[in-house]
């Protein structure tokens, strides 16, 4: 097979276009056309569905480019490590982020990352939903309580847990009545908390009267005695050790991990690699204490 027409092929493919390509690459458009049509036809192949103004990956297409993308990647890395005398990282690396950890760390975490690594080009987007690493092109992605995937392998970087906090002047209610709760998602309403105390287990009767969309947020009104809720140890443990806060339980549920991840099929980049060993320093005993820490510093 013609590396370089798998190398165009994977530049159109990556920018959606051939006029794209080009323009990003500085190439002719002819030229990328004429290379990709060359590979359809060694391959006998359709890799590409041509319409008037869209170009989409056939399903063969799309196979091609996940499993050939990342390696081309790698061995353009090897040669340009090789070719400068080290395994130095260099080049982009795009990771995603949920909101509360890269609301919590990640802007500290990217800048030491930056300073340490000059050569990376580290781009990190926020998001809660799942997404998927081939097609959107990232190279590491961090997930709170990820479902098992076959295409992905990784590593716990933080272990946490939900507690129900609330201000000392809110007096925890009898009898099941319910209490007025701050929640961020639809999946806090309740309508009972579940939780684990000294004194054993116990529900809470919630009634949502604010919701917000950070957890950052849901703290702040909390802190104000708008009602309870539910947030993770590492956000709240400085303000239940100074007495802003007072720790009615833990949630009565599986722990909070957080996980990064990668593509099983690919070998670890010297980018990646040199991230995950960034995270491992910056939390080296993976607990809750590590990331309240990290926070207050």
């Amino acid at each position: 097979m013609d590396l370089l027409a798998l190398a165009d092929f994977n530049l159109v493919a990556r920018h959606g276009g051939f006029g794209r390509a080009a323009r990003a690459a500085g190439r002719p458009k002819a030229t990328l056309s004429r290379r990709v049509a060359d590979l359809e036809q060694s391959l006998e192949l359709r890799l590409f569905e041509r319409g008037t103004r869209s170009l989409k990956l056939t399903e063969e297409g799309r196979a091609l480019f996940e499993r050939t993308g990342a390696l081309l990647a790698e061995l353009d890395e090897t040669v340009t490590a090789i070719a400068s005398g080290g395994e130095r990282p260099r080049g982009p690396l795009r990771i995603s982020a949920p909101l509360y950890f890269a609301q919590a760390g990640m802007g500290k975490l990217a800048a030491g990352f930056a300073l340490k690594y000059p050569q990376v080009r580290l781009e990190i987007t926020t998001e809660d939903r799942v997404v998927d690493m081939i097609e959107e092109g990232y190279d590491l992605i961090i997930r709170v309580n990820p479902s098992s995937d076959e295409n992905l392998i990784g590593r716990i970087v933080l272990r946490d847990r939900l507690v129900v906090v609330a201000n000392p002047r809110l007096a925890r209610p009898t009898d099941n009545v319910p209490v007025a709760a701050v929640i961020r998602r639809a999946g806090d309403r309740g309508p009972v908390w579940s939780v684990r105390s000294a004194a054993g287990r116990s529900g809470i009767a919630v009634d949502p009267v604010l919701s917000l969309s950070s957890l950052f947020m849901v703290r702040d009104a909390v802190r104000a005695g708008v009602g309870v809720g539910r947030l993770p140890i590492s956000l709240v443990e400085r303000d239940i050790r100074d007495g802003t806060l007072v720790h009615w339980g833990d949630i009565d549920g599986p722990e909070v991990e957080l996980w990064a991840l990668y593509p099983s099929r690919r070998l670890l980049s010297a980018r990646v690699s040199a991230f995950l060993d960034y995270l491992k320093e910056a939390f080296p005993t993976g607990t809750s204490q590590d990331l309240s820490a990290f926070v207050a510093t």
